[in-house]
This record gives structure tokens, C-alpha cells and sequence, in this order.
């Protein structure tokens, strides 16, 4: 049924078809192939066009509102968070890849943007806010702005857009009228802080719950089912949201936003037409700013032009200015290049991103059970790979490190952490180094890389979180009770990047999973000094082979185990958390020794405590500077950065001197 269905799709374009590759991005699914369909040739009027970003705090419910705006458009939808189309997007439940979708209204044609809310993503938020003339800033009316929607929301304002404030989740039982004028005023003072204009200031004020698909212009928790939709939020779209100037007469450019790499149709460059008109067919060349000039990088033809429409890309035959399309037909432009007619030497003014504020090492995997899991063990390969993903993720650097290592630099270890298990699920075998904070220095002044942390709790954990926040250099900048919820505490406090790696596991464990803990980066500001006691020493292997369950039973009362018996290990790896601060060298492999007077049964009777087995994310926040993490597709396990004893007493004698 497929086959058909594609030998028909490409007949139209007069191209042969190879069953060798597929002929859409890999981004699609294939129900999303088999539903593509060749689109009409599309007005190019700009006017009916509304380019939206959906912006938002992690877990306010953006993709789950961009599910009912698309099922309200006609959209096909296979599953919930439609727009979620990365496995590990679906498995955390967050929102990892900015997704471009168009979906028809009322003779117009709205292209939204649903964006992450997570800071460490805010690369994706930054290179696709310059392609939108509106936003839809969606807030939980329960709880509020929070560190992140300030975060996302200054990104908008900075690029003069009028946000359209949605107040979410509103048929909660904990929510009032009340409540939302609270928020709306509380919204409005942030409005204020971020430099909002006047017009800005003068934003529209949506009620909505995207679970059960309304929004209304008034609030209410339960509107007349003839009402019970999203067409009031369409509505407010084409009201409020400015059509593109755009100029259909001049040369045709596009700045490239997106790129996704086909087996089949090579580069996949998705971005918003700046100006003039493209055709399948057209001569293009690809530009790039330097500081000498304008640098031509490759020539060519626009083979397939392409439009994601609800879930499904469609093929059109042309584009104006103001849309935002894909295309087919260059093999080097990269994000922030130009596409343009070839008589075009102008290239358009790329998106200025946030520095990064954390690097690691990534290196080759030289440990004794190396190459038993992973197929990709070489410096090369995790190079290539490495230098690919900077091509597509323009948050993160990575640049050549010492021998066969590298050094990527990112916004967060959440971040570092998804590149690191996308690796991992792609068959590499890895060393990694603990994260590092990227010091500043001005006028002679060390600055590091400070943030904004909203942290809400219940009230019996209140001095636990502050006792251990204080060893981490955080200062408090206000404290008070969480409107709606009884026994819960809010805090708002700055810390410094250093001191929050590692924590939110720590903070999990302390609150006994019932906090909640926001963070987003501030600013960089002078160094406050060195933290205090924020982790115990390790366990540390002295043996080489399979660990014994004698062997852990004399070792369990020293500390907390991160092995369980017949697990592999070898000398210089850590086994456990010490009770105390300094490191202890352990034998994990000792076996019993069998004469006429002991039995080799006895072990069966051995109870152990379950051991803590680390997440990738965990493993990154807990290793001190001489360790690293050893990532293969089936482990994860922590070493010394120094296997030998000898040499590592003779390194830490050195730093200490």
C-alpha cells in the first residue's frame, strides 16, 4: 500500500524512484509518509498568514495544547503530545526540539512553533523566535509564572513580539477567579521587569484547559458545549497576531532555522522566507557571514519543497515570503546560513544565542571492560558524531581537547545529559568528565555563571533545603507561602551554576519526592567562594572480576553500595558512597576462602540492601573532578579518572602542594 502511494508522490516530480531511501525527512513517521500528500499550489498572499510560537514553563502545557489545536483544525493525530516526536521527548515527557507545524483557519493559515520550556534548551527557543510575528504565552493558572517562564518570555519581548497570555489549567479545583487575577497581575509585573513596551503591556487574556480542549476569552470552568473548543484562541490569533511584512516582489531568501539530514533527499533546511518567492526548481546558492565578508558556499537547485501540515509533510509547488517551509537540494548550509537567488550576495543577520555556561570531556572509553557493548569505540567516531549534532544544535560548541578528546559546552547538564544517551542508544562506548563551570573575567574580577531557582516544598523540609542550599552558596530572595496549597512553601533564591550540578537528585531524596525545583540561568556575577561539604568519598575498587556477595556484605556497613554481586569490576572503579568524606580502596571481588571447616552454601543466607543504581543524569551531578562516567549502551559505571592507587595518591599529593 505504501509503495504505490510513494512511486506516485515522486512521479509527479519527474524523478525516478529508488528504493534505496525514503523520500521524506526522518523526523516523519510513517504514518505521517503514508498521509503525505502532494498540497495544490498555495496562495502566496501573506496576509492570510500568522507565524506563532507557543512558549511556556516546563509542564504548562504547551504540547498538550498544540494536540487539541491541531485535532481542532482536523488534524489526524495518532497519539497524545503529537508533536513529541523524539523517543526520549515521549519517555520524559518533556519537550527536548523545536517542531514547526501549519494548520488551516478560517482561509488562514497559522504555522506554529511549539517550543521546549526547559532552560537548558533555550537555543531551540532563541533560533526560532526571530521566525514569528506572535506567541502564545501559556501560564499555570495554579501555580504561576516561574523561573522559566521569565526566561522564555524575555526571549519574546527581546524580539518585540505580543504575546497572548493564556492562563491554563483553570478547571482545577484549586483554582479561582481569584487566583487568575493574581496571576494576571503577577504576569503583568513580570511584563514590566522585562521592559515590556505599552503595547506589549496591553496583552490579551485567554482561559483555557488544554486537557479538555477549550479556552475561553472569559473565565469559567465549565463553558456551554457549543463553545467547548479552541476556536476562540484561533480566533484571538488572527486578531492579535500581525500577518509578516513581507515583500513578494524581491530576490528569494531564507535564513535556515532547522536542518534535518535525509537518507534520501541529503539536508533537510526548514526556515522562514525573508523575502521574494521560491519555486521546485529554482538556482539557489547558500551564504555565511564572515568577518571578511560574504562567503558563497555551495550553488545549486531547489529539488523538493515541503510543508509539515497537521502531522503529515506535504509537497507544494511554491512559497512566498512570511511562510515557513522546508527544502531540499544543498549538501552544506548549516543553521544560521542563508539561502538565496544567485544573483543575492546579501546574507541575513543570524540569531545571537546565550553563551554557554557548562563544558564536559567527552573521550574514548579506555577502561578494562571496554568495547564489550558499544560499536563505536574510536576518538573519530564520537568526533564525527560530536561535530554533527553542533551542525543542528546551535547551543552547544565542541571543540578539540587533548589526544582524542573533546570538549562540548552547553547550557546544562539535562542538556549534556539527552546528547550523552542519544549517543549511548546509537551504539558509542564513552568516557565523560564531571561538568565544569565556564568562569568569566572582567576587569580583573572572576565572574561565574549565577541563577534564578523557584523551589516549592512542604514546610517540614524547609530547613533541610536551606541547611544544604548554604553549603552551595545560594541566597534567598523570597519566602512565602504557595497561594491555593496548605502546608506548602515557595522560595525564590539565587545560586551559583557550581553549586546546583548534582542537586536535583539530592533535593528528590530530601524532599521524599513531594518538591518541586525550577531553575533558569540569571546572569554571571562576581565568584562567591568555594562550596561547602556537598558530598561524601567513594568506595573504591581493587580488584579485577566478578563481585561477590561475601565480599559486599562486609563493605555494606562502610557506606551506600552502587553494585550488586556478579556484576563486572576492575581496579579504580567506585563501588559505593563512603559514611565518611574521604576515599577508601576496597576489595569487592574477595572471595571465601573453602576449607574442612567452611561450607560453600553459607552465601545463599547473605541479605543485602538493593543497591543505588544512577541514572545518566545522576552519575553526571554526583562525580567529583578526578573521576569520570564510563557510558556504554548497556552500563553506566563510575571510575577514577587515575585506575592505579599509586598514581592517584601521587596526583593528590601534587594538587596539594
Amino acid at each position: 500500500m505504501v509503495a504505490p502511494l510513494l512511486r506516485s508522490l515522486w512521479s509527479t516530480t519527474r524523478k525516478p524512484f529508488s528504493p534505496r531511501g525514503t523520500l521524506f525527512p526522518r523526523f516523519l513517521s510513517t504514518a505521517s509518509a503514508t498521509s503525505a500528500t502532494t498540497a495544490p499550489n498555495p496562495s502566496l498572499d501573506p496576509s492570510r498568514l500568522r507565524n506563532v510560537a507557543v512558549i511556556a514553563h516546563v509542564d504548562h502545557g504547551k504540547t498538550t495544547l498544540m494536540d487539541r489545536l491541531l485535532r481542532q483544525c482536523g488534524a489526524d493525530i495518532p497519539h497524545e503530545r503529537a508533536m513529541d516526536s523524539i523517543s526520549l521527548e515521549r519517555e520524559r515527557g518533556i519537550t527536548i526540539a523545536s517542531k514547526v507545524t501549519a494548520i488551516s483557519w478560517k482561509e488562514n493559515e497559522l504555522n506554529m512553533v511549539d517550543t521546549p520550556g526547559h532552560a537548558d534548551f533555550g537555543g531551540e527557543v532563541e533560533r526560532v523566535v526571530g521566525m514569528v510575528e506572535g506567541a502564545i504565552l501559556v501560564v499555570d493558572a495554579g501555580e504561576g509564572p516561574l523561573a522559566q517562564t521569565k526566561f522564555v518570555l524575555a526571549k519574546a519581548l527581546k524580539y518585540g513580539l505580543r504575546p497572548i497570555l493564556l492562563l491554563n489549567k483553570v478547571d482545577r479545583p484549586a483554582v479561582s477567579e481569584e487566583r487568575c487575577n493574581e496571576v494576571e497581575s503577577l504576569v503583568f509585573d513580570l511584563f514590566a521587569n522585562l521592559g515590556a513596551t505599552e503595547e506589549q503591556l496591553d496583552f490579551p487574556v485567554l482561559y483555557a484547559s488544554a486537557k479538555e480542549g477549550w479556552a475561553s476569552s472569559f473565565f469559567t470552568k465549565d463553558p456551554p458545549a457549543d463553545v467547548k473548543n479552541m476556536s476562540q484562541l484561533l480566533d484571538a490569533i488572527i486578531r492579535h497576531v500581525p500577518p509578516p511584512k513581507a515583500n513578494l516582489d524581491a530576490p528569494f531568501q531564507m535564513l535556515v532555522s532547522m536542518m534535518e539530514k535525509d537518507f534520501y533527499l541529503g539536508r533537510i533546511l526548514t526556515g522562514r522566507v525573508f523575502s521574494g518567492a521560491v519555486r521546485v526548481g529554482d538556482r539557489i546558492h547558500g551564504l555565511r557571514s564572515t568577518d571578511s565578508g560574504v562567503t558563497k558556499i555551495e550553488e545549486g537547485k531547489v529539488t523538493k519543497l515541503m510543508k509539515k501540515k497537521g502531522t503529515s509533510m506535504a509537497l507544494i509547488d511554491s512559497a512566498g515570503a512570511g511562510d515557513i517551509i522546508s527544502m531540499a537540494g544543498m549538501a552544506s548550509p548549516v543553521i544560521g546560513h542563508t539561502v538565496a537567488n544567485v544573483e543575492v550576495m546579501t546574507a541575513l543577520p543570524t540569531v545571537e544565542l546565550d553563551p554557554p555556561t557548562i563544558s564536559m570531556t567527552f573521550g574514548v572509553n579506555d577502561s578494562p571492560l571496554a568495547g564489550r557493548d558499544g560499536t563505536h569505540l574510536t576518538g573519530g567516531k564520537i568526533g564525527d558524531r560530536l561535530m554533527a549534532e553542533a551542525e543542528t544544535n546551535l547551543a552547544i560548541n565542541v571543540l578539540p581537547g587533548i589526544g582524542e578528546s573533546y570538549e562540548v559546552q552547553g547550557r546544562g547538564e539535562l542538556q549534556l545529559g539527552i546528547l550523552i544517551e542519544n549517543m549511548r542508544r546509537e551504539g558509542f562506548e564513552l568516557s565523560v568528565s564531571p561538568p565544569r563551570v565556564m568562569y568569566k573575567t572582567e576587569n580583573k574580577e572572576k565572574l561565574e555563571p549565577i541563577e534564578e531557582v523557584t523551589i516549592e516544598i512542604n514546610e517540614e523540609h524547609v530547613g533541610l533545603i536551606m541547611e544544604a542550599l548554604s553549603h552551595r552558596r545560594a541566597e534567598v530572595l523570597d519566602m512565602g507561602p504557595v497561594p491555593g496549597h496548605v502546608g506548602r512553601t515557595r522560595l525564590s533564591l539565587t545560586c551559583p551554576s557550581r553549586g546546583l550540578v548534582g542537586y536535583r537528585s539530592v533535593f528528590s531524596s530530601d524532599t521524599r519526592g513531594t518538591g518541586f525545583m525550577h531553575r533558569a540561568f540569571l546572569t554571571y556575577a562576581k565568584h562567591r567562594g568555594p562550596l561547602g561539604n556537598v558530598r561524601k568519598g567513594v568506595l573504591v575498587s581493587m580488584g579485577y572480576g566478578a563481585i561477590t556477595a561475601y565480599a559486599l556484605t562486609s563493605l555494606e556497613p562502610r557506606g551506600i553500595l552502587f553494585v550488586s554481586p556478579g556484576m563486572e569490576t576492575y581496579d579504580g572503579m567506585i563501588v559505593g558512597e563512603h559514611s565518611r568524606d574521604t576515599d577508601l580502596d576496597v576489595n569487592p571481588v574477595r572471595a571465601k576462602e573453602l576449607s574442612n571447616m567452611r561450607a560453600a552454601g553459607k552465601d545463599e543466607n547473605v541479605k543485602l540492601s538493593p543497591p543505588r543504581l544512577m541514572t545518566l543524569e545522576e552519575a553526571i551531578g554526583y562525580v567529583a573532578s578526578d573521576e569520570l562516567i564510563e557510558v556504554t549502551p548497556k552500563t553506566i559505571r563510575l571510575r577514577k579518572r587515575y585506575l592505579e592507587v599509586n598514581k592517584r595518591k601521587a596526583m593528590s599529593r601534587r594538587l596539594k602542594e
